[in-house]
């Protein structure tokens, strides 16, 4: 049988307990979206319940629902019509949703849609680890364990801080890995990196008034966070020894620097640098956030000591996460606090949203405590710099004359700058993805200077893959 509306309809199977429910709801949603116009005639209950195989007493419960609403009139003798709605409850044009964002939203808001996920599509997507080498049976054993754990006690809110377990377990992680001193006391459990800039943004901005540094290029979910608590945004230059401290303005109050591998250049904050910012941060009272962004995995050489460890835990909040380290999907991460701003971190984290996943908490802290963390680094670790290298030597192979590497030792990923003297494609110096979804520097700058270059990941370019997609790319670029 023919359908009798000239849309389709998603009902569940007859007998369901949901069938009334969506029923309605889709014909509401019709009428409001102009799909079923204003005096148009309905289908009869026997017709709409025939040609949709459901009982007639769910269609004539649908048409009573949407009578008692407003949304129907029943004519005698002529059936039941779509009413003729009020202008608020009738859409009033496409213009309308726009109109309402710029009456109801802040500026901040409204910019903060505006900026994407960073991660783009295809190969050489960003921010997103190999997941197939996950230990899952580990973590499944270790889940199940703390699930039974778990059983035994109050099922009651988790502390606003964390959980200390977890707490104990990331400040022994962070001495190890980053040599990090601090104590499980220090530790402010957040869901992931995202949560930690939001927590920290409304902690030490006042809206309007406070002026914050971002790395220029830099990364935009941090600078969405600031901006949408009103802080005045500066941004300020990136060279090779990471951002450049003769360039901020004095009356900075916060700093946002990522020193091990810097998003999306590549490139260490060099020691003399390190020494340099921290000593403008003291002279001018200011405090930095040191977003250590995958700073886990290195290629060569010692990691430099973290801000916060050369800093002494005074005015440097240390910021870290296990999304590229472990999976995304976790969303847990983590702020190393001086001692005077901790009471305000919780704070903040407690009205955002009280606490975190216990059962993840504890699955994560088994998992730390017990070595797994630090054997899957290393594991990985070895994947990644065999990735790093096929991408190296395709660029060189594919790009020879084109694109130049930018120094970097660690990290996910791996920027390229255009030569001077190369000929650009169009898509180069937009800020949306290019050909296969490769980021291009642009992406991560406010403004429009600086060279041009594309931007790699490394956690899902499997070796087979690279090769491929870099000559898919060059062809691109030389299609323009």
């Amino acid at each position: 049988m023919d359908p009798v509306l000239a849309f389709a309809l998603q009902l569940s199977p007859r007998g369901s307990r949901t069938l009334l429910r969506a029923l309605h709801a889709q014909l509401r949603a019709a009428i409001l979206d102009g799909r079923l116009r204003p005096g148009q005639r309905l289908p009869s209950s026997r017709a709409l319940a025939q040609a949709y195989g459901i009982s007639r007493n769910t269609a004539v419960a649908a048409y009573d629902l949407l009578l008692s609403e407003g949304y129907l009139r029943a004519r005698r003798a002529s059936g039941v019509h779509v009413a003729e709605l009020p202008a608020a409850a009738a859409p009033s044009g496409a213009t309308r949703p726009a109109a309402l964002a710029r009456r109801h939203l802040s500026p901040q808001a409204r910019d903060a849609q505006e900026t994407d996920a960073v991660a783009s599509g295809g190969v050489f997507r960003l921010g997103v680890p190999e997941l197939d080498g996950l230990p899952f049976e580990i973590w499944r054993r270790l889940g199940a364990r703390a699930l039974r754990q778990f059983a035994r006690t109050s099922a009651d809110y988790a502390p606003a801080q964390g959980r200390e377990v977890l707490r104990q377990a990331i400040a022994q992680h962070v001495a190890f890995a980053r040599a990090v001193a601090c104590r499980a006391d220090d530790v402010v459990v957040t869901s992931g990196a995202q949560q930690a800039f939001d927590l920290l943004a409304r902690t030490l901005v006042t809206p309007g008034r406070t002026r914050v540094a971002v790395e220029e290029p830099g990364y935009p979910p941090l600078r969405a966070a600031f901006a949408a608590a009103g802080a005045q945004l500066v941004p300020v230059c990136v060279d090779a020894e990471g951002l450049c401290v003769a360039a901020l303005p004095p009356d900075v109050r916060v700093i946002c620097v990522t020193p091990s591998h810097q998003f999306p250049l590549g490139c260490a904050m060099s020691a003399a640098r390190r020494a340099e910012l921290l000593g403008f941060a003291r002279r001018r009272d200011a405090v930095v956030i040191e977003d250590d962004y995958d700073g886990e995995f290195r290629y060569a050489d010692r990691p430099l000591d973290a801000l916060q460890t050369l800093d002494g835990g005074e005015r440097v909040f240390y910021v870290g996460t296990f999304s590229k380290s472990l999976f995304p999907g976790l969303r847990i991460g983590y702020v190393v606090a001086p001692a005077w701003a901790r009471a305000a971190l919780v704070a903040a984290r407690r009205t955002a949203d009280s606490h975190g996943d216990v059962l993840a908490q504890d699955t994560l802290a088994a998992f730390i405590a017990e070595g797994h963390l630090a054997r899957h680094v290393r594991r990985m670790q070895a994947v990644y710099a065999q990735r790093r290298d096929a991408v190296l030597h395709g660029v060189q192979r594919h790009f020879s004359g084109v694109l130049e590497p930018l120094p970097s030792l660690a990290g996910l990923h791996l920027a390229f700058a255009s030569l001077p003297e190369a000929p650009l494609p169009s898509w180069l110096t937009r800020v949306e993805p290019g050909p296969g979804g490769v980021a291009t520097l642009r992406r991560f700058r406010t403004s429009r200077g600086g060279r041009a270059g594309l931007v790699l990941g490394l956690g899902a370019a499997e070796l087979v893959a690279v090769g491929p997609a870099l000559a898919s790319l060059r062809q691109a670029w030389t299609a323009g």
